[in-house]
C-alpha cells in the first residue's frame, strides 16, 4: 500500500465523502513517566462519557480529541468538558476520527463508538502509531478482529480491549488457581448476560437527523437507510452494527469463560446455538434468549446463556461459573464439592495484573511502551471475541422449531441437555412462551479452523460468507496481509 499525504487525504476525502486507509507506518511518540499523554474519544453519548470521566481521572493525562458524528451531541460534551478542566487545556470536537488521527501531537484513542467501527478505528489507529483502549467486543466479524490484531503487532502499539474484568487482581488469581488444576480439572466454563431488557418497537424508516453525519455514523457498515432505532444506542439489536447481548454485555463473561481454560487453547473446534426473539415482536434481529456451546480441542466446553426478557421474580445474572470433571463447581464464588449443596468460600491469592483499574492500566502500558501490560490485550480480545462471533454465527443460519425441551441437539453431552432445559423451564414458566406456535431457532453445529480461521465441513460455504462482513466503499477493513 502506497505512502499518501495525510493531510492532503483528509481534505480530498471530507470533501468526496468517502474514505481511504490512513497508510504509512507511524511510530508511537516516545513518551517518559512524566509526559503528558493526549487521548480522543471517540463515541461520546453513551459509553463515551465512562471513558471521559475515566481518562479525567488519570494525572497527567490530557483528552485532546472528543469525536462524533453528531454535532449536537458532540457540541454539549465539549462544552461540558472544557468547563470541567477549567482552562487547563482546550479539548477539540470533530466529527470524524481521521482528523484526530492526524494530529502527531496525539498519543492515544479511546473508542466507545458502536461495534461496527471498533476494529476500523484500532486499525486506523495503529497505523498511525497511536495507543488504543477500545470497548468491547474488539471485533464485529471474526476477520476484522485478526486484522486489528495483526495490525497492533505490526505497529507496536498498545491495544486494550475494554473488559474490567482483566484489570482485577482476584479474577486473574482465580484464573491462574484453575489454571494449576487447584480445584480439579475445568471441563465446563459457564457465563451468563441475563440481564432484563425491554423491546425496541419498530421505527419508520426515515431521513436522519440534521445533526448526524449519516455517512460517517455508518461508516463501514452496509446500510441503505435510516431509521430511529439505529441512534443512539438499540443499534445493538441488528446484526450490521450490533452483536447481540452476547457480545455486548456478554463480551465481558465471554471473556472470563475464555480465561479460565486452558491458555494454551485458541479457537474452538466447534460451536453452536439455540435461541430466539420471544414475547417483543419488535424491529429487532438479534436473539434476546439464547443458549451456547463452544468445544474445545482438549475437550473442555464453553456454555453461555442470555436471557434478556423481563418477568416477574426475573433473576438477574452477570457472572461466570466454573464446573470440573470430579464433579466439583464454584457458583457464586463458592466452591462446591461433588454431591454437596454446602459451599465454601473460593480464597485464593491475587493475580498478577497492571495495576490502577482499566483506565490506570491501559496509561501504564502507553508510558512505557509495552503493550504485553494491558489487561486485556488484542490476542485475547481476538479469541474472546470470536468465541462469541461463533456461537452467534451459528444462531444466524439457524432454523425454526417448535418450541419444546426437544428443540435442543446436544448429542450425549448431559450436561448441555441440563443447562438448557433450565433455561427452557424458565423461558415457558416465568416468561410464559407458549409451547403451542412458538418457536426456538436451532443454530446447525459449526465446524471451525483454529489455524485458517475458517469453517469446514457441514454448513461451511454459508458460514464463511459470515466470517467478514461486508464494508462500505472508502470504509473497507484490510486484507490481514496488507494492514
Amino acid at each position: 500500500m502506497s505512502k499518501v499525504n495525510r493531510r492532503a487525504f483528509l481534505k480530498s476525502s471530507a470533501a468526496a465523502g468517502a474514505t481511504v486507509f490512513l497508510c504509512g507506518a507511524a511510530a508511537p511518540r516516545a513518551l517518559g513517566a512524566n509526559d503528558r499523554l493526549r487521548i480522543a474519544v471517540a463515541g461520546v453519548n453513551g459509553r463515551g462519557g465512562s471513558h471521559i470521566s475515566g481518562w479525567l481521572e488519570q494525572p497527567n493525562v490530557e483528552i485532546a480529541y472528543l469525536i462524533d458524528p453528531d454535532q449536537k451531541v458532540l457540541d454539549s460534551k465539549v462544552k461540558a468538558l472544557n468547563q470541567r478542566v477549567e482552562g487547563k487545556y482546550s479539548c477539540k470536537g470533530v466529527a470524524d476520527v481521521r482528523q484526530a488521527l492526524e494530529d502527531q501531537s496525539l498519543d492515544a484513542i479511546s473508542i466507545a463508538a458502536p461495534n461496527h467501527w471498533h476494529s476500523l478505528m484500532t486499525i486506523w489507529a495503529a497505523q498511525a502509531g497511536k495507543h488504543v483502549y477500545v470497548e468491547k467486543p474488539m471485533s464485529h466479524d471474526i476477520a476484522e478482529g485478526r486484522v486489528a490484531w495483526e495490525a497492533q503487532k505490526k505497529y507496536g502499539v498498545v491495544v486494550q480491549h475494554g473488559t474490567q474484568s482483566r484489570s482485577d487482581a482476584g479474577n486473574a488469581g482465580l484464573h491462574k488457581a484453575i489454571h494449576e488444576g487447584k480445584f480439579g480439572k475445568l471441563k465446563i466454563s459457564y457465563g451468563y448476560a441475563c440481564k432484563p431488557r425491554n423491546g425496541i418497537g419498530f421505527k419508520a424508516p426515515s431521513d436522519p437527523p440534521a445533526e448526524l453525519d449519516w455517512n460517517l455514523w455508518r461508516g463501514p457498515a452496509v446500510i441503505d437507510q435510516f431509521h430511529g432505532n439505529f441512534v443512539h444506542y438499540n443499534w445493538h439489536w441488528f446484526w450490521p452494527t450490533g452483536n447481540g447481548d452476547l457480545n455486548n454485555q456478554g463480551t465481558h463473561q465471554l471473556d472470563m469463560a475464555f480465561w479460565a481454560l486452558d491458555p494454551k487453547v485458541t479457537h474452538p473446534l466447534r460451536a453452536m446455538a439455540i435461541g430466539g426473539r420471544f414475547k417483543w415482536d419488535d424491529q429487532g434481529e438479534t436473539p434476546n434468549t439464547l443458549f451456547g456451546i463452544a468445544e474445545y480441542p482438549n475437550g473442555q466446553y464453553v456454555f453461555f446463556n442470555v436471557r434478556n426478557v423481563n418477568y416477574k421474580d426475573y433473576q438477574r445474572q452477570v457472572e461466570n461459573e466454573y464446573y470440573f470433571e470430579d464433579g466439583g463447581k464454584i457458583v457464586r464464588g463458592q466452591y462446591y464439592a461433588k454431591g454437596s449443596d454446602k459451599g465454601e468460600k473460593v480464597s485464593v491469592p491475587p493475580g498478577d495484573i497492571t495495576p490502577g483499574g482499566n483506565w490506570g492500566a491501559f496509561i501504564a502500558a502507553c508510558r512505557a511502551g509495552k503493550p504485553e501490560m494491558a489487561n486485556g490485550t488484542a490476542a485475547v480480545a481476538h479469541h474472546s471475541c470470536t468465541l462469541g462471533h461463533l456461537i452467534n454465527n451459528s444462531y444466524r443460519l439457524g432454523k425454526k422449531v417448535p418450541f419444546n425441551e426437544k428443540a435442543g441437539r446436544f448429542g450425549d453431552n448431559a450436561e448441555a441437555h441440563e443447562h438448557f432445559m433450565k433455561l427452557h423451564a424458565i423461558m415457558r414458566d416465568g416468561v410464559g412462551v407458549p409451547e403451542d406456535g412458538a418457536h426456538y431457532i436451532v443454530g446447525p453445529w459449526l465446524n471451525f479452523d483454529a489455524e485458517t480461521e475458517l469453517f469446514t465441513g457441514e454448513h461451511a460455504a454459508e458460514a464463511n460468507r459470515l466470517v467478514k462482513d461486508p464494508n462500505r466503499p472508502g470504509f473497507e477493513v484490510p486484507a490481514a496481509d496488507k494492514v
